[in-house]
C-alpha cells in the first residue's frame, strides 16, 4: 500500500505541473495571438525554463495553441503577409 504522504507529495506535484502548463499555454497563445511566431514563444526562455520537452509537447497539442496558429496563419493570409520579403 502506498505511503500517504507519498500519495499526497505526488497530487500535489501533478496539481502544480497542470497549472505552471497552463500558464505556459495562456503565454504562448497571447505571445502568437499578438505576432509572435510560433517558435520564438516556444523559444522563450519564460516556455524553456517551465517545461520539459515532453510537456512541450502537450502545450502544442492543445486546442487553444491550435487555435491561435491557426489565427496567425489566417490573419497572414489576410494580410498576403506570410513573412518572407519579395
Amino acid at each position: 500500500m502506498p505511503d500517504l504522504a507519498a500519495s499526497i507529495r505526488a497530487f500535489l506535484k501533478e496539481l502544480a505541473t497542470d497549472e505552471l502548463e497552463e500558464r505556459v499555454i495562456e503565454y504562448v497563445v497571447r505571445e502568437v495571438g499578438n505576432g509572435r511566431k510560433l517558435e520564438e514563444a516556444l523559444n522563450d526562455p519564460y516556455v524553456r525554463n517551465r517545461l520539459s520537452p515532453e510537456k512541450l509537447r502537450h502545450v502544442l497539442e492543445t486546442p487553444e495553441v491550435i487555435a491561435a496558429v491557426e489565427g496567425s496563419i489566417k490573419t497572414a493570409f489576410e494580410r498576403k503577409d506570410f513573412g518572407f520579403s519579395n
